[in-house]
């Protein structure tokens, strides 16, 4: 909340305001898993999420695997983090993850 009370500060109006976790950025593995899994926290304070998971390191960690094999490991952190409230998804593989996108939005937003 500290960046958003900058930004309203600098006349940034709510309705602009993006929240990114910061998925992987010096952050251990554990703690990438554990922000993905609490997103619904974050989505709380009442504005958009942007998750992007895609081929970084915890899921290569995770599955032991280089990022052009972590395809399935993004799809996974892609839909939980959708369920977990993420309005954005930023990744690499566009049309594999468009119907994870929306597989996972028939689901948890109907």
């Amino acid at each position: 909340m500290e960046s958003v009370s900058n930004a309203r500060a600098a006349g940034i109006l709510d309705s602009m305001i993006i929240l990114d976790p910061g998925v992987g950025f010096g952050k251990s593995v554990e703690q990438n898993l554990e922000l993905v899994d609490r997103l619904n926290e974050i989505r709380d304070l009442g504005f958009p999420i942007l998750l992007g998971p895609s081929r970084k390191s915890f899921i290569g960690y995770t599955l032991n695997l280089p990022p052009d094999q972590r395809l399935e490991g993004t799809a996974a952190a892609v839909s939980i983090g959708i369920a977990r409230g993420a309005d954005i998804i930023r990744v690499h593989d566009f049309p594999y993850m468009t119907r994870v996108v929306r597989m996972t939005d028939a689901i948890v937003r109907r």
